[in-house]
């Protein structure tokens, strides 16, 4: 799961997120993060190492399909500016793997760099969500 040095650096910064959107998050912060994690977990899990230069993996689209659907549900039920960013830039990583999928000639070094700068950005987008959300808790007086 974590046999590679991209894997453990990733790690990183999706931990110190996590720990920040789980101590100091509401709600869609906390659940934005658990299925993030979830989800990373679950995609070192399922790929198939193999095959990662060579074709399309369904179970990873299927697994990135469910993040868009859940950060679709966030945008939808909860009144914040972060979660639709969030789910702007998971879709993008979905019409990512379609274009591999219909084999648009983008290679698949492209895909991978719209990969992690996605993901990266959701991470900021979660991050992000999670200090206003703090911050307006403090400016409450509820903190």
């Amino acid at each position: 799961m974590l046999d590679t040095l991209y894997s453990q650096i990733g790690l990183l910064p999706m931990v110190l997120v996590g720990i920040f959107a789980f101590t100091k998050g509401d709600e869609p912060e906390r659940l934005a993060m658990g299925a993030y994690l979830l989800g990373w977990i679950a995609g070192m899990l399922i790929q198939a190492d193999g095959a990662l230069h060579q074709n399309w993996q369904p179970g990873l689209f299927a697994l990135d399909v469910i993040m868009l659907l859940v950060l679709g549900g966030l945008a939808w039920k909860f009144r914040r500016t972060w979660p639709i960013w969030a789910a702007s830039l998971q879709l993008i990583i979905v019409m990512s793997h379609l274009v591999i999928l219909f084999d648009m000639r983008g290679g698949i070094m492209s895909f991978y760099t719209i990969l992690n700068l996605a993901s990266y950005g959701i991470l900021i987008a979660i991050g992000l969500g999670t200090f206003w959300a703090w911050q307006e808790r403090r400016a409450a007086g509820l903190e």
